[in-house]
């Protein structure tokens, strides 16, 4: 994907949602009068905010992440350190998860400073260069700011669902007897569909910026295009033989957005690079993927999704 059009994709996504999120509270805020709708936002922005500031600690105990000493990996603390020169960033702290599969994950907040996290699962299960240019992916969301971008963004889906929550509950257990129910329905129903739609500009937002942080992996990384499609590619197949059980896919699924691979999309891809694979070199298993053509429930199931299709995103690097 061409770097100018993804960047102007990005602007355009994120001026729906901030439109979309004006137009909808601006109507609202005429329609409820007193209504006191700025208490919400508050509400939403404070817990936003605190979800941000304590996400850290939350992920280190959900996953078992802890700092990875440098005596046990000194190269890998070397490639975080070049990488994030080359990115023109300062080194974050490199942790490891106690997780099986394969994958990757970049966080931050003021109070922490920032992290790359690789999984032991990641380590064991690609190769050197490969696991490189995953970490090059993670270095290019530190320097989008995409942790901070991504709050602000699902701060106004937040706001509408909660706002559609409120409203309806006192529809049904406050305000039936006063004769006031029929409109306070009508004002949760419409933030429903506010919430809906901006879900989805959300996702697709968030999609945007996983192929922005390619882009940005492989322009740090020699042969980058090359190192990354492959490790993406092993990654969704070694995801769902490591991911089993109902627990452990729900567990994974609650920050799933932060990983460089979404594990809920880890069955198909596997199925879709098993059809691709019939032996070979890593090169060959991605160009076979690339010639799968994308159905349209591919493209369906890609709208609810905060990772892009695995085929597209082998199109975008090596395109």
């Amino acid at each position: 994907m061409n770097l100018i059009r993804l960047r102007f994709s990005m602007l355009g996504t994120l001026a729906v949602i901030i439109g979309v999120s004006t137009l909808g509270l601006g109507a609202l805020l005429a329609v409820t009068g007193l209504f006191n709708i700025y208490s919400l936002v508050f509400l939403v922005a404070l817990f936003n905010i605190i979800q941000w500031l304590l996400a850290p600690y939350l992920i280190n105990s959900i996953y078992g992440v802890s700092p990875l000493d440098p005596d046990e990996d000194p190269h890998l603390h070397n490639v975080v350190r070049e990488l994030s020169a080359r990115s023109g960033i300062k080194p974050p702290k490199l942790m490891i998860s106690k997780l099986p599969i394969p994958n990757a994950f970049a966080y931050s907040s003021p109070l922490t400073g920032s992290h790359v996290a690789v999984t032991k699962g990641l380590l064991s299960d690609l190769d050197g260069e490969e696991v490189e240019a995953v970490i090059g992916h993670e270095l290019g969301h530190l320097k989008h700011r995409d942790v901070q971008v991504m709050m602000f963004v699902s701060f106004l889906p937040s706001l509408f669902y909660l706002l559609a929550r409120s409203t309806l509950y006192t529809r049904y257990y406050g305000s039936r007897d006063r004769g006031g129910g029929g409109g306070l329905a009508l004002i949760g129903s419409l933030s429903m569909l506010i919430y809906f739609f901006l879900l989805l500009f959300n996702l697709g937002f968030s999609r945007l910026r996983e192929y922005y942080a390619d882009q940005h992996g492989a322009s740090i990384v020699d042969d980058g295009p090359r190192k990354l499609s492959e490790g993406l590619a092993k990654i969704s197949t070694a995801t769902w033989n490591s991911v089993k059980g109902q627990q452990r896919r729900i567990a994974v699924s609650g920050f799933k957005a932060l990983f460089i691979s979404d594990p809920d999309r880890a069955a198909r891809d596997a199925m879709e690079i098993r059809q691709a694979l019939y032996g070979g070199t890593d090169d060959e298993l991605v160009r076979s993927l690339m010639d799968r053509r994308i159905t349209g429930l591919d493209r369906f199931a890609e709208l609810f999704s905060t990772h892009p299709n695995i085929v597209k995103r082998l199109h975008a690097l090596r395109g």
